[in-house]
Formats: structure tokens, C-alpha cells, sequence
């Protein structure tokens, strides 16, 4: 595909950032999503932004700022404090700066990795059983924030009973409370309808006028690559081969998508999965750098090929 750049790639209108770290962000890809973004975009043809693995939400903040004409956003995911938490931010903001104004006070003011150890034991023994969407749990969304700015690399990770597990992650000042980053999150949350579901539940949004952008958990490199839960649910082989179905459901309605995703070939030259499920209907695979973050062995760091895929 034909590297672009475009008159309405201004990056001096971008300002707000994610106010969350996530594992697998997509910050450093922005430059080259940019490049690929459907012209459609910029002539006011597309007026739904969907984006069903929101995880930090890097791309729904710079096109939620870059193209303020768009009239529809939907954000979701499965992980449902992540939910909790996006709708925290949105709908009671101020009470959410001021929960962790408090945590943050209380944390330099004590035995950090032991006041760490006590909000991660509250966050998972005193979650509610089921969120409510317009009046969020303002107590576990703070807990979240503190822990994703305290925890070992602001890894989200659970495990099979959905207990966040994460390590003490020994930072000398952590920024646990970004009251104005908060705030503007919010008035851009205001666009967006956020929902805790599975990818195919964004159908109901998705028409001959919508953009998708699909961030997935993504295929592992190698079988020894097991990091894998953001959720209690993992996401496996027949996961990636449904939302490669659903990836053509949506462009036989009209809608345009980009994917981003490992490329298997950094570790399996013969490994065809995409090519099987993307590239043999069409779609067009884009080979980029990326610098892997996730894996906690130097050696293990460096930049390697990972993959993004459009219908356009």
C-alpha cells in the first residue's frame, strides 16, 4: 500500500493523550495508522468512529480531536473495570480526580509497595458483581488508575478468577493524579457511547459510513509468548479467525477497517495465518516497526515487524 501524508495531519491540534498506560498501545503506531487512515475520513464521508478493542484508547483520542465532524463514536471491550473505568471518567470526573487525589496523598505518605499491595487486595475483593453504565463505581475506578500507575511496566493483568496481579512497580514519582488530562478526557468521552462487550457487539453501529479500527490481543509470536490476559477471558486462535470473519461481514457492508496485529513471521517464517484470513480476500497487509515493551528481559526488547491490514 502506498504510504501517504495528507493536509490534515496536523499533529499541533492533538493534545489530549490516553490517561491510561496499556500494554500493546498504540502511541508509537500513530504516525504510521495516520498514514493509512481512509481518505474518507478527511471529506467528511465517514461519520462513525468505532473501535471495539478500546484498551488505552490512543487512536479513538487523536481522531476524536482530529476530526471533530464525525457525529457517532462507540468504544468496547470485554474487561469490564476497564468499562467501569472509561464511564467513570465520563460521567463523574470529578469525583474520580478527587478519589485519587486521595490515593496519591496517601501512597507518598506511606510504605508505598505496602499501601500498593492493600489498594490491589481492595480492587479485586471489592468490585461490584455487574457495573452500571451512567452511574460508575467511582472507588474501583480510582483503585484501577492508581494501580496502572504504580504496577510493574502499567500492565493490566488478571488472572483465570479475574484478580489483578501485577507487581509493585517501584517508580520514584509516579503521576498517579492528571487532573487536567482527566478532564479533557472527559469532554471527549462526551461523543462516545461506551459499552463492556465482545467485538461483533458494535455491529448495531457499523454502516457503509463507518471507520473501525480493530486492536485485538494479539496472535502470539511464539508458544512460549503466554502473556495473554487483559480479561478473564483469553482471546485464541478461533477469536483471531472470527474477527477475520467479522472483518468481511463489515466490508460487505460498505464499512472501512484497520487492524493491527503481530506479524508471526518475526518468529515463523512459514506462518500464513494472515495472508490465509486477510490478504486471499482482498485486504491489504502493511509490514511497520514497532517496538516491543512487553516482554521484561532486555534481550527479549527490539524493534520487530507488526502488522496493519485495511480494506481500502
Amino acid at each position: 500500500m502506498t504510504q501517504r501524508t495528507m493536509p490534515w495531519m496536523d499533529a499541533t491540534k492533538v493534545h489530549v493523550k490516553p490517561f491510561l498506560k496499556w500494554a500493546g498501545g498504540k502511541s508509537q503506531l500513530l504516525p504510521e495508522i495516520e498514514k493509512r487512515l481512509p481518505t474518507e475520513m478527511a471529506a467528511g464521508k465517514i461519520e462513525t468512529y468505532v473501535e471495539p478493542f478500546i484498551g488505552g484508547g490512543a487512536v479513538f483520542f487523536y481522531i476524536a480531536q482530529k476530526f471533530p465532524h464525525l457525529g457517532r463514536f462507540c468504544l468496547i471491550d470485554i474487561n469490564d473495570d476497564l468499562i467501569n473505568c472509561y464511564n467513570a471518567v465520563k460521567f463523574n470526573v470529578d469525583a474520580l480526580i478527587r478519589e485519587l487525589h486521595d490515593l496519591q496523598q496517601q501512597f507518598l505518605q506511606s510504605d508505598q509497595k505496602e499501601f500498593f499491595l492493600d489498594v490491589r487486595a481492595k480492587f479485586n475483593k471489592h468490585k461490584p458483581l455487574s457495573y452500571d453504565k451512567e452511574k460508575p463505581d467511582i472507588d474501583t475506578a480510582a483503585r484501577l488508575l492508581f494501580l496502572n500507575r504504580t504496577c510493574f511496566n502499567g500492565l493490566y493483568r488478571v488472572n483465570r478468577k479475574g484478580q489483578f496481579n501485577v507487581p509493585f512497580g517501584r517508580y520514584k514519582n509516579p503521576r498517579i493524579c492528571a487532573p487536567r488530562l482527566l478532564q479533557e478526557a472527559s469532554e471527549l468521552l462526551e461523543k462516545a457511547e461506551i459499552i463492556c462487550g465482545h467485538f461483533q457487539d458494535s455491529t448495531a453501529f457499523i454502516d457503509d459510513k463507518t471507520f473501525v479500527y480493530f486492536d485485538p490481543p494479539y496472535r502470539p509470536l511464539s508458544a512460549t509468548a503466554s502473556f495473554t490476559s487483559y480479561a478473564k477471558e483469553d482471546f485464541g486462535e478461533k477469536d483471531q479467525i472470527r474477527l477475520s470473519q467479522f472483518c468481511r461481514e463489515i466490508d460487505e457492508e460498505g464499512a472501512k477497517f484497520l487492524l493491527s496485529n503481530s506479524d508471526p513471521k518475526n518468529e515463523a517464517p512459514n506462518d500464513t495465518f494472515f495472508e490465509d484470513h486477510y490478504e486471499k480476500y482482498g485486504f491489504h497487509i502493511d509490514k511497520v516497526k514497532a517496538a516491543r515493551a512487553i516482554n521484561c528481559k532486555a534481550a527479549g526488547r527490539g524493534k520487530i515487524n507488526e502488522l496493519l491490514i485495511t480494506n481500502y
